[in-house]
């Protein structure tokens, strides 16, 4: 046994290569450096190293349109929430997959969370936006921020953590760096959302009621009108919120060249209420409408959002007469305590809801969950007519 284990210890002898290598080339792949014995792939001037880099540069997938993003790995983990960052964002598994294989994504804003209702409604409602998104066939994409990170996706447990949370702030395009540099959670609003949603590659957006030209102030004009005329993404909501002067901020749309949409409607919607006095820029009467509609204006060249006017459930709409002197009053009240910017709005809505004993939550929780499904349509429209054309 000694010697037998002496034998097989041995050095080969250069015959024994000489017969072994054939078996090396019967092996060859060709065309396939990769499958060389390292002598020969050193005798034909091959860098295995080289190759074997060139091969995984090339083995990736690529990006065939704009949100597409690559996977870390061909198959990463089932149980990873975040899976890549793209353009200083921080995507969730669910939502960078869906941007790989084209599913419809409906991005959904998180001041409505943070800033905009009580607990535990705030809570209850985030999740039933995102499951009426799901019923309809589409991903939901909630945007915020946690400990400074710009999320596009959050887990449940993450929005149970946003809507806990003690101080939040309420990002808009000039808070991200704050949010940012202090590590910071924040609500994302319209304008947030539409910023942080254009850079991820979602073109469909469902929020509740969008900002504008405040009463009784001077240039109190929301962000939101500036995003609308900048960045090309659908806003699907109830109109303008009812505390804002309707008039001047669809004057000051018009004048940016943002199209007002109104769906299944001549007019324009006033949040709680279905009826405003005050006309759209176009009707149309559903979701593949819309989708036409964008792929015209983008063709163009148009550069603008477009907002689609969406009227709350006749159900739960309260008519224009019974919250006009309500929003009088809680306007009022606002001078007189000196509250302004960002703090507004959060006030009127809440002081509105105590003078309707509840009536205008309910409505506002309706209208909200009527915007994401709505949403979801129009966005699965978008994802069958991206093989005709390319926004």
């Amino acid at each position: 046994m000694g010697s037998l284990r002496r034998r097989q210890s041995r050095p080969q002898r250069s015959g024994d290569a000489a017969r072994l290598q054939p078996q090396g080339c019967h092996r060859h792949r060709a065309g396939d450096p990769q499958s060389l014995p390292q002598g020969i792939a050193r005798g034909q001037g091959i860098d295995r190293k080289r190759t074997q880099a060139a091969g995984r540069k090339t083995s990736r997938p690529r990006p065939h349109r704009k949100g597409v993003v690559r996977y870390l790995s061909s198959h990463p983990p089932l149980d990873q929430k975040i899976i890549v960052k793209k353009n200083n964002l921080t995507l969730s598994l669910e939502i960078a997959r869906a941007l790989n294989s084209g599913t419809p994504i409906v991005a959904l804003e998180s001041t409505v969370i943070t800033h905009g209702l009580p607990r535990p409604q705030n809570l209850e409602l985030a999740r039933d936006m995102e499951k009426q998104v799901r019923e309809a066939g589409a991903t939901p994409a909630t945007v915020a921020l946690l400990d400074g990170e710009i999320r596009i996706g959050l887990s449940d447990e993450e929005l149970v953590r946003l809507s806990e949370s003690q101080s939040t702030l309420k990002v808009s395009h000039r808070d991200f760096a704050t949010a940012i540099v202090k590590k910071m959670n924040g609500g994302t609003t319209v304008a947030g959302t539409m910023f942080a949603a254009e850079k991820a590659g979602i073109k469909v957006f469902a929020t509740g009621g969008i900002g504008g030209v405040h009463k009784e102030s001077s240039f109190d004009i929301s962000t939101d009108l500036r995003s609308l005329a900048e960045i090309p993404t659908i806003v699907v909501c109830a109109g303008a919120k009812a505390i804002l002067d309707l008039p001047a901020t669809l004057e000051y749309l018009e004048t940016m060249g943002v199209p007002v949409v109104g769906y299944q409607t001549d007019e324009f919607p006033a949040f709680y209420s279905r009826e405003s006095g005050l006309g759209v820029s176009a009707r149309l009467d559903s979701p593949k409408e819309i989708a036409d509609f964008a792929k015209a204006h983008w063709n163009l060249g148009m550069k603008s959002g477009i907002l689609v006017t969406n009227p709350i459930p006749e159900a739960e709409a309260i008519s224009k007469s019974e919250m006009e002197p309500m929003i009088a009053q809680a306007s009022a009240e606002a001078i007189a305590q000196g509250i302004h910017g960002q703090k507004l709005t959060p006030f009127l809505l809440g002081r509105i809801s105590e003078l309707t004993k509840g009536k205008s939550l309910k409505a506002n929780l309706a209208l909200l969950l009527n915007n994401a499904r709505l949403a979801a349509e129009i966005a699965k429209e978008m994802n069958a007519k991206k093989k005709e054309w390319a926004i």
